[in-house]
């Protein structure tokens, strides 16, 4: 077991096209975003685990030997196992909490639970922890926060317990996890994911490990090389939704009206697609048409969307205002309120300037984001670390 204090950090994202459908095979693009989650993971011989979340007011302290006498032969031999609907029972009963209890906060804590068990129990006694985690994305607003969390979780305990090696020495960044190293942490954070969520695609933690801008389909995932220099602004209506609801929702659906349910998400998968290729076309010369063709694409998949049934009627207004000043904008992530993205058109400073304000005055905060965040997971050095908001 490492004594060595960790300290990683990873950033959320939007997805540019593919919400819900990717859950039925299709491609969803997904660009990470420079808002990130950090976790500060420091060991010590009191013998506690301590989980501390200031964001969400949650603060745990488990007793390493009580979760040593703890039953864990729920949890399958074997390496990411996916957590079954009883497995999570009983992680609730470890927990001590309620059954019923369908609180999204405490999901954070079972899914800290299950990797912490599962990747721990190698060691001969479960170690001794003080984890922190701390974030710029809000919660349940369709940025990936979950996923930047799980992420952060994994690649701390699956480097404290040595599975990966530190890519820190004395203090100073001394190489990168390798490709093999981040596949593994990418792995245990979907099961994290599922956790939380249930049945996630699998976008945002994968977005999260690798950064940059990704193609996801059926659990493949391309790096896609280069994209022209988009920004966007990225709009929180402030309405709290359920992902796992909401992708519940979707395929029931499907299930009652297969025939008009299908072809939407198949649209849906072709939009993705035509996106791909004219961001393709506009790394070497962005030209005004190109944006009307994104814009255009924007407009169908957030008339695609409405028709899956996660909409919102506060995502209809954010659509109504930044329409109203010759800008577009979709919903990101499940919907149901949640985030929405604008894109920034060259040459509409003005209209955009309106739009923050208008935005503002709705009480909406808002970002205005450059979308391509090429860092994805990282362990920064002190020095940068300081900078963040540790609290």
């Amino acid at each position: 077991m490492s004594s060595e204090v960790l300290l990683v950090s990873a950033p959320g994202k939007v997805i540019l096209h593919g919400e819900h459908a990717v859950v039925h095979g299709k491609v969803a693009l997904a660009v990470a975003v420079n808002l990130r989650t950090f976790l500060r993971l420091q060991p010590h011989s009191n013998g506690k685990v301590c989980l501390d979340l200031p964001n969400i007011g949650i603060r745990r302290v488990w007793d390493v030997a009580r979760l040593q006498l703890q039953d864990t032969s729920f949890l399958e031999q074997g390496d990411a196992s996916a957590p079954t609907a009883e497995l999570v029972e009983k992680l609730k009963e470890v927990a001590a909490f309620p059954k019923d209890c369908a609180n999204p906060e405490r999901a954070a804590v079972l899914a800290f639970l299950y990797l912490y068990l599962c990747i721990c129990r190698k060691q001969r006694t479960l170690p001794s922890l003080d984890i922190r985690v701390w974030s710029e994305l809000p919660t349940g607003a369709g940025l990936g926060s979950s996923a930047a969390y799980s992420v952060c979780v994994a690649s701390a305990l699956l480097t404290a317990c040595e599975e990966i090696p530190n890519p820190l020495k004395d203090g100073e960044p001394a190489s990168r996890w390798t490709v093999e190293d981040l596949e593994l942490i990418n792995k245990w954070a979907f099961q994290g994911e599922r956790v939380i969520h249930g049945n996630p695609s699998g976008v945002d933690n994968a977005v999260s490990v690798w950064g940059g801008a990704l193609r996801y389909q059926q659990g493949k995932i391309s790096l896609l090389k280069r994209l022209p220099a988009l920004r966007i602004l990225l709009t929180n209506t402030k309405v709290p939704r359920s992902t796992k609801a909401l992708v519940a929702g979707v395929r029931s659906r499907l299930l009652k009206f297969p025939e008009i349910v299908a072809p939407v998400l198949t649209s849906i998968d072709a939009i993705s697609l035509e996106c791909e290729r004219m961001l393709g076309e506009m790394v070497a010369a962005p030209a005004p048409e190109h944006y009307l063709v994104l814009e255009e694409l924007i407009d169908m998949n957030q008339h695609h969307l409405n028709a899956l049934g996660v909409g919102h009627a506060s995502l209809d207004q954010l659509c109504q205002v930044t329409m109203a000043h010759g800008l577009h904008s979709k919903l990101t992530g499940a919907g149901g309120g949640g985030c929405g993205i604008t894109l920034l058109r060259p040459g509409l400073r003005n209209n955009q300037d309106i739009v923050i304000t208008r935005c503002h005055l709705l009480m909406w905060p808002r970002w205005g984001l450059t979308l391509l965040q090429n860092r994805g997971l990282s362990s920064p050095a002190p020095s940068v670390w300081r900078k963040s908001k540790a609290g």
